[in-house]
């Protein structure tokens, strides 16, 4: 059994890692994998620096412009995932406090989008160091609005305290989000390990479709809010292992980055989907 140490973070994003830890499906392929909860995901890089973590599931734009590692992307998780979310009696014309943590995520790049599409480029900008700091922003009153993912969005709405105005999918189709990631380095010394692991996760992320609220259940021992929520933020927003072929979206995202001063150039060679590829042939070969 060959081991290995998987960071994930909280959200509807992070469910395929959840399932197949929780499932044995890692297990069923050969791995033993220890399951990392992270408080953020700027901490995540800095672990595969020092050879603490193997795999994780983060933000696709923090693999992008990754250096040290090369970071790598090998399948798709979160789709369309962040939600601008407005607290319960303010319109959207009387918004004038914006929360956003760290920038360079997609909470922060579909806010900084937004911004501008709605109108809010005169609203104060409140720079959180997590996306937990601009959820509770958001309910302890300091702002108007929050971006944030699921299932926070919709429990904001369910305890009604805000309401979802937008989200990426609004602003850039098909856009993925936190996103199945390891080093490039173990794509080229391990890519037997890669594949398995991969395989595993298509199983989760399957599993999730399948039977959402088993998935919902097992997610919220994670997450930390009650299954209810996970469960109804599964209607409206669920993992896509394909979200990192949309290579459209992905482009209109880099650039936005770029206008931002985020980054000096549009990174390249980031994408690895041979592993999906022969994992996906391989879980509809076992279903036919």
């Amino acid at each position: 059994m060959q081991r290995v140490t998987f960071s994930v973070l909280r959200g509807v994003c992070q469910i395929p890692a959840y399932v197949s830890y929780e499932k044995g499906f890692f297990r069923e392929e050969g791995i033993e994998v220890y399951l990392s909860v992270e408080p953020t995901a700027w901490m995540v890089p800095h672990k595969f620096r020092t050879g603490e973590i193997q795999f994780a599931v983060i933000p696709w734009t923090r693999v992008a412009v990754s250096k040290n590692p090369k970071l790598v992307l090998i399948c798709g998780s979160g789709f369309e995932e962040a939600a601008m979310v407005i607290r319960e009696g303010i319109a959207p014309q009387e918004v004038k406090k914006v929360s956003v943590p760290q920038r360079g995520g997609m909470k922060d790049l579909t806010a900084m989008s937004l911004i501008e599409k709605l109108g809010w480029q005169d609203a104060e900008l409140i720079r959180m160091p997590s996306g937990d700091g601009a959820i509770i922003s958001l309910f302890g009153k300091g702002a108007d609005a929050a971006s944030m993912v699921e299932p926070f969005a919709t429990m904001m709405e369910s305890l009604g305290v805000g309401n979802v105005v937008k989200r990426t999918g609004d602003v850039w189709g098909g856009a993925p989000g936190c996103s199945l990631t390891t080093t490039t380095e173990i794509v080229e010394k391990e890519p037997e390990l890669v594949q398995r692991l991969v395989n595993a996760f298509l199983l989760g992320a399957s599993f999730t479709h399948q039977y959402p609220e088993e998935a919902s259940q097992i997610s919220s021992r994670y997450i930390g809010v009650n299954a209810e929520f996970i469960r109804k933020a599964l209607d409206v927003n669920r993992p896509n292992v394909d979200a990192i072929r949309n290579k459209g979206a992905m482009e209109e995202v880099l650039s936005l980055m770029k206008r931002l001063g985020y980054i000096d150039e549009i990174p390249k060679d980031f994408i690895e989907l041979s592993f999906l590829d022969k994992a996906r042939q391989k879980h509809e070969t076992g279903q036919a």
